[in-house]
């Protein structure tokens, strides 16, 4: 993600108090193709509780920076960006995640970008709110606003990357495993002996046999079966047939 740019991105923790949200951000990073983390003065790192939360991405927290300040982490960076739960009275441009991701974008293609985020208890205060260009606000619940730190982490990870991916018109999902459709002569084979078995278990005795096989055919026609799911069917039937002859032993 973010091609040869993601590097210019950095995820900034100021002062977190639980090593294992520094994990979960890790894994949110890293799932989302970021991989510059800087803690300002983390109360426990490392952790084996934050390695244990990365699930895998202990090559983020390995490289992830330690500074003692604020001031440090951010020394080179042009363009820094604070998110905040709550409206400060700080006077900066207030935008949602993805706006905020736009942002980052173009500012990340030619400099250093930080988002930077508050202690899990008390967010950013207005001090170090006062050291952004941008202020952004993830659109909670308003009964339950109480996002965890990871959480947090994530969803501007995914805006960043989904920013870039449509952007680069790069946006592939990955298409689902599937079978060649049932051919017609398949179908009619299978249409009679859904009329046996119907006819073997007494469903059709007093029913319109015309009426009630096209309902079905127009049922299958909008479903339209594969090859394998069509097989699956067969063999339901063909388990009924069997049942039936136990029974008449």
């Amino acid at each position: 993600m973010l091609d040869n740019f993601s590097d210019n991105i950095s995820i900034v923790l100021v002062n977190p108090s639980h090593p294992g949200n520094i994990g979960a951000a890790a894994r949110a990073m890293k799932t989302m193709g970021l991989s510059q983390l800087c803690l300002v003065a983390p109360d426990e790192f490392p952790s084996g509780t934050a390695t244990a939360l990365a699930c895998g991405a202990d090559d983020i927290l390995s490289n992830a920076r330690v500074c003692a300040t604020l001031d440090e982490a951010l020394a080179d960076c042009r363009y820094v960006v604070g998110t905040s739960a709550r409206v400060r009275g700080v006077s900066l441009p207030l935008v949602d995640p993805r706006e905020c991701a736009r942002n980052i974008i173009s500012e990340a293609r030619s400099q250093g970008v930080a988002l930077i985020f508050g202690r899990e208890d008390k967010g950013l205060t207005n001090e170090q709110l006062r050291r952004c260009h941008l202020q952004v606000h993830i659109p909670t619940n308003e009964e339950f606003s109480s996002l965890n730190l990871g959480a947090a982490v994530q969803v501007l990870c995914y805006e960043l990357r989904m920013t870039q991916l449509i952007a680069d018109d790069s946006l592939e999902m990955p298409k689902p495993r599937s079978h060649d459709l049932a051919s017609m002569e398949d179908m009619e084979r299978y249409y009679d002996h859904l009329y046996q078995v119907l006819m073997e278990i007494g469903f059709l005795d007093h029913s319109s046999h015309e009426k009630i096989m096209a309902k079905l055919r127009r049922l299958y026609g909008r479903i339209r079966p594969d090859r394998v799911e069509l097989s699956i069917l067969r063999g339901i039937l063909s388990e009924t047939q069997r049942c039936l002859g136990v029974g008449k032993q």
